[in-house]
């Protein structure tokens, strides 16, 4: 089939239009002028096509050709993913400051993975084999950590007519030829997908299992769930991307996919510079060997920076279907907002709230809705997490990104300026923060950690929401005018917030907790208030009851009770046991032991 051709009528930054376009296709990928600049049409009007570039425009001119591609905008999904480092529409940086210059050349067409480079490739399949969608027919040790599966693409099946041998092979290479009906389909070392579609998967699965971050303050307090979608939103300084540098780097996720979408480039640099130097704490090797970076800075082209979460979440679904555990973390949501709204304007679209498209909203919701813990085609189990990060302009939560977002995910840790800024990280404020996975996640917390962990979770939540009304009254009145019961809370309160919600991301011991660790932590912090508690209903003063050593000494348990070492947590139990015993022989409330 020939190319058909257009006409450039007119240019407005990222926005083409072309005449004698009638035969294009909506969605459909072309190349414009001789530059053979990338962009998709996105709206078809008699034989005028709307077209969105990928790439600068600079220089294109009137009356230059558009070819059409006769497919839509697609990634290549093969070998060369894992621990590469793409821009928005998956052309690999590395390859490009080959080009020598310190910016994306336009022209360069639609690079991807590596063509060249030969891996040793294991074939699983032999002749004869009825192969399904989804069916692995090779495999290739894409780094130490991740095996890549290579698999029937969807909608394709047939029997393997023609079956290449183990050996190094480069992605180009057809090594399974496959019969069906009257079609011959050859499986190459990739496949293409369209990165606006969701994969097909055999069926969802309900939410059950917890994504497990090590971090106190989420896994306890607000969870977030394999499959499940959540957002981090904060105003600039409030830990935004430190927060997500933790999740990637300690959650029990299988691989990360990290979009840096229209932030700054000294950002973005930092995440570049970052993301080689730490080390995966479960095998000790680079965390690049199981993450995907896609940096789009904000002087990228803003069609790209549109084009990258799906980019990302594309990527996501290809190894969830491998049945890895994914997490893909996009930084941020709001700056790709700011790219609808902009090609929005230059579509002279009628703006709705702040100049944002009117469907913002459902673009939100087509983004998260990817989010599944899935059965794939072949039969494994696989999940992608969303975990997005909203950036307020202000820090003002009622913006319309924010409260759209909020309306499509389960679990919203808001991140606070004022915490924040006294040093308290994660800067989550566990009173405008939430986690609709409770229910769906307290089988797996019965089962896995404790029977009450999450009575314990309620419990501690109610203290800190008790404290939050008594400081109003401490600020109008003072702390002394309380009476003591109420002054415990306090005292409590600042235990469960500088001794347990407080996290050093820097100490070998503090960085990364374990849920047992987590429930053992807040046992010793609830037995301290039972006891404290009883004491003061039996007459004993605050002053006595506030044993400053011993709430010092549980204040710092996270930096000196290790992993390995839980006992000494019951030993804090025992001690807390032995203190307020004596207290009350003392004040003759209770048993006396010789």
């Amino acid at each position: 089939m020939d190319s058909i051709k257009a006409k450039v009528i007119y240019i407005n930054g990222p926005v083409v239009k072309a005449e004698n376009a009638e035969s294009f296709k909506m969605r459909e990928m072309v190349q414009i002028g001789r530059k053979k600049l990338i962009g998709e049409i996105i709206s078809i009007e008699k034989d005028i096509a709307t077209i969105q570039v990928y790439e600068e425009t600079s220089g294109l001119e009137w009356g230059e050709e558009v070819v059409s591609t006769d497919k839509p905008l697609c990634v290549k999904l093969g070998p060369g993913i894992i621990g590469n480092i793409f821009d928005g529409i998956e052309r690999p940086l590395d390859r490009l400051y080959e080009t020598g210059t310190a910016f994306i050349p336009e022209g360069i067409g639609l690079i991807t993975i590596d063509k060249e480079k030969l891996w040793d490739v294991e074939i699983t399949v032999k002749a004869g084999d009825m192969l399904l969608p989804g069916s692995t027919y090779a495999t290739v040790k894409e780094s130490s950590l991740i095996v890549h599966k290579l698999m029937v693409p969807p909608a394709i099946k047939g029997k393997a007519v023609f079956v290449e041998k183990s050996g190094k092979y480069n992605i180009e290479h057809t090594v399974v030829k496959l019969e069906g009906g009257n079609d011959v389909y050859e499986l190459k070392l990739y496949q293409e997908w369209p990165i606006r579609d969701p994969r097909p998967v055999s069926r969802r699965k309900p939410i059950q299992t917890p994504l497990i971050t090590g971090q106190r303050v989420i896994d306890t307090f607000f969870p977030l769930a394999k499959g499940g979608t959540a957002a981090i939103p904060g105003g600039f300084g409030t830990g935004k991307t430190i927060t997500q540098h933790q999740l990637a780097k300690w959650s029990d996720a299988d691989i990360i996919v990290y979009v840096g979408c229209g932030e700054r480039g000294n950002e973005i640099t930092e995440v570049l510079e970052d993301f080689p130097k730490l080390i995966d704490p479960r095998s000790g090797k680079s965390l690049m060997e199981r993450t995907v970076l896609i940096a789009n800075t904000s002087n990228m082209p803003v069609a790209a920076r549109e084009a990258s979460i799906y980019t990302g979440i594309t990527i996501a679904e290809y190894y969830r279907d491998m049945g890895y555990n994914i997490a893909i973390m996009a930084d941020s949501t709001s700056r790709w907002a700011e790219a609808l709204r902009e090609i929005s304007g230059r579509l002279e679209e009628m703006p709705a709230e702040e100049g944002y498209p009117a469907y913002l909203p459902s673009r939100l919701a087509q983004f998260y809705e990817r989010a599944s813990d899935v059965e794939t085609l072949s039969g494994e189990n696989g999940s992608v997490t969303i975990i997005g990060a909203v950036s307020p302009a202000g820090g003002d939560f009622s913006e319309p990104v924010t409260q759209n977002t909020k309306r499509v995910v389960s679990s919203f840790l808001a991140l606070d300026k004022s915490l924040a800024y006294a040093r308290h990280y994660p800067a989550i404020n566990w009173l405008n923060s939430y986690s609709g996975y409770i229910a769906d996640l307290s089988d797996w917390y019965e089962e896995n950690v404790a029977k009450d962990m999450l009575e314990l979770r309620a419990k501690m939540l109610r203290i800190l929401q008790e404290e939050n009304k008594l400081m109003e009254i401490v600020k109008l009145v003072g702390e002394d005018i309380l009476p003591d019961d109420q002054r415990l809370i306090l005292e409590i309160s600042r235990v469960i917030k500088i001794g347990y919600l407080q996290q050093n991301a820097y100490h070998k011991d503090d960085a990364n907790v374990s849920p047992q660790k987590q429930y053992r932590m807040l046992s010793v912090i609830n037995k301290l208030y039972e006891r404290a508690l009883d004491c003061i209903k039996n007459g004993v003063p605050i002053s006595h009851v506030k044993k400053d050593d011993l709430f010092y000494k549980i204040t710092t348990m996270k930096y000196n009770v290790p992993e390995d070492r839980l006992k000494l947590l019951d030993a804090m139990i025992e001690e807390i046991d032995e203190y307020y015993d004596s207290l009350k022989c003392k004040y003759g409330k209770g048993e006396c032991k010789l």
